[in-house]
């Protein structure tokens, strides 16, 4: 693999290394003062990566997930999406940091008033659901969830908009599976869920795509309690590659709100670029009334209205959450990626590596490389040679090449490039080329946040990120290659296949 300097890459600025550092800590949940008000529209990861499900090794699947930390036990309502909100998909095919082509999900909630005679009166029942469920649009159910797909070409609300529909009848509109009640409702809860994958057929594109969307185990592994505890841990603990896998996933016993859509790379690629940006946001409509008298259903207390607005914004994990400043994160959920030069001290500048001086009680261990032109090129405007766009404008979110095919779950490298490089190895279809749900980002983003990149380069600037990235501006040494925290992302249950993400946790089992 040729890795070379982007000239120009520090004036493309923004949020490379926001992207990366961020990431370092935890994913996307609860990570901005509003969102914390709106956990429906809270976007927690964004994975993007060319399809490993065998025969499938043209297609891009696309995950977007919203809702963090979910308690499977989280009855009787449990986690519908917003009737209220806005759920999209971006890419960007160009390079120009803005979008050209999004998918629009909405969703609706049909109440179906389940009654029980009780003593000569039929009675609304209290719960989800009346009975067993094992088949889309269940009777039994007394909501039934469902969704439309619309895709837009050119900008997000002024482009033009087609229907998503399903191959089998033609239909617009989707069933949504409940969320995993428990074994005794759903006795088979995979079985349930696979009956709500579609084969869609997309506007604009000539090969048939799939789509799911429902609850889904959470697929991030991270120490995260450890972690905002002023990372709770030795340095030394954190630097023995023995201690991999040493502590629990703190969010092992969560479940999340999957987005899935697998589309051919040939209706997401734009000319003989095979490179493609994305990234995933929520809006919701700009005012809310609320009536201190509801009516009678489901989800009436509020009366929204006016323009859709931004309120959820994520490419790349975690930028907002541990590298944006406090005073600037609702703006960066509310921004678009071609405004991202507005917060541009964040990323030449970051706070991170500081941070975990202070956290770790380690003086002088963060890089002295500034600007941090390793981590812009490398973020910002993709690697020369594996995922930077022809004509590239530095902004933030995923970017990925489609012409590097991928690589079987079981030969994933966990820390994907940095991993490749370090092995010497054939796998360059992981973080940063887009994300797979394997890729270890947490540990991945600690390596080269703490220099491992600029160990890389070389004093001969070998890898293109200039000649101030070299060994001598890297304190840590070649201890920054075995940072880690301690949590091994490799173990996380996943499928082989769409939506790869695992069963979600039952809120009950049999007893």
């Amino acid at each position: 693999m040729t890795l070379s300097r982007k000239s120009a890459a520090l004036a493309a600025i923004p949020l490379a290394i926001a992207a990366l550092a961020s990431t370092a800590l935890a994913s996307s949940h609860r990570e901005a003062p509003f969102i914390t008000t709106a956990p429906k529209v809270d976007g927690t990861d964004f994975y993007m990566f060319m399809s490993y499900e065998a025969g499938r090794a043209d297609y891009v699947t696309l995950i977007s997930n919203y809702q963090p930390l979910q308690a499977p036990y989280g009855g009787p309502n449990y986690f519908k999406m917003d009737p209220n909100a806005l759920y999209e998909i971006h890419l960007d095919n160009n390079g120009d940091a803005k979008e050209d082509i999004t998918f629009q999900f909405r969703f609706q909630n049909k109440f179906n008033n389940v009654t029980l005679p009780i003593g000569g009166k039929n009675v609304s029942i209290p719960l989800t659901q009346a009975g067993q469920v094992s088949a889309p649009n269940a009777a039994t159910l007394n909501v039934n969830e469902t969704f439309t797909v619309d895709v837009v070409r050119g900008d997000r609300r002024g482009g033009q908009r087609a229907s998503v529909t399903n191959a089998s009848g033609g239909s617009r509109t989707f069933d949504k599976p409940v969320d995993n009640i428990g074994t005794k409702t759903i006795p088979n809860y995979a079985a349930y869920a696979d009956q709500h994958i579609y084969t869609v057929n997309v506007p604009g594109c000539n090969m048939p795509a799939r789509l799911f969307v429902g609850q889904r185990k959470e697929a991030f592994a991270v120490n995260l309690g450890t972690i905002f505890d002023l990372v709770n841990a030795p340095l030394g603990v954190i630097t023995d590659p023995a201690n991999i896998g040493a502590v629990p996933n703190t969010i092992d016993d969560a479940n999340i709100t999957t987005l899935a859509l697998e589309l051919h790379k040939s209706c997401v690629t734009a000319g003989s670029d095979p490179v493609v940006g994305g990234w995933m946001t929520a809006s919701l409509r700009q005012a809310q009334l609320l009536d201190p008298t509801p009516k009678k259903g489901h989800q009436t207390t509020a009366l929204v209205g006016g323009a859709w607005t931004q309120v959820s914004r994520l490419g790349m994990p975690l930028v907002n959450e541990v590298v944006i400043g406090l005073q600037d994160k609702d703006r960066f959920n509310s921004s678009k990626p071609k405004d991202d030069a507005q917060f541009a001290d964040y990323v030449t500048n970051p706070t991170l590596p500081a941070l975990l001086e202070i956290a770790l009680a380690t003086p002088n261990i963060a890089p002295t490389n500034f600007p941090r032109t390793d981590l812009v090129t490398t973020f910002l405007t993709g690697i020369t040679g594996v995922n930077q766009p022809a004509n590239v404008v530095g902004s933030e979110m995923l970017r990925l090449n489609t012409a590097i095919p991928p690589v079987p779950f079981a030969q994933q490298n966990r820390l994907g490039i940095v991993g490749n490089i370090l092995a010497g190895g054939m796998d360059n279809a992981g973080y940063p080329n887009g994300r797979r749900p394997k890729d270890d980002v947490v540990d991945i983003s600690l390596i080269a946040v703490m220099g491992g990149l600029c160990l890389a380069n070389g004093n001969n600037n070998a890898l293109g990120f200039g000649a101030d990235c070299n060994p001598s501006k890297v304190p840590l040494g070649n201890t920054a290659f075995n940072l880690h925290d301690a949590v091994d992302q490799a173990v996380v249950p996943l499928l082989n296949r769409f939506p790869y993400l695992f069963t979600p946790i039952p809120g009950a089992g049999t007893q």
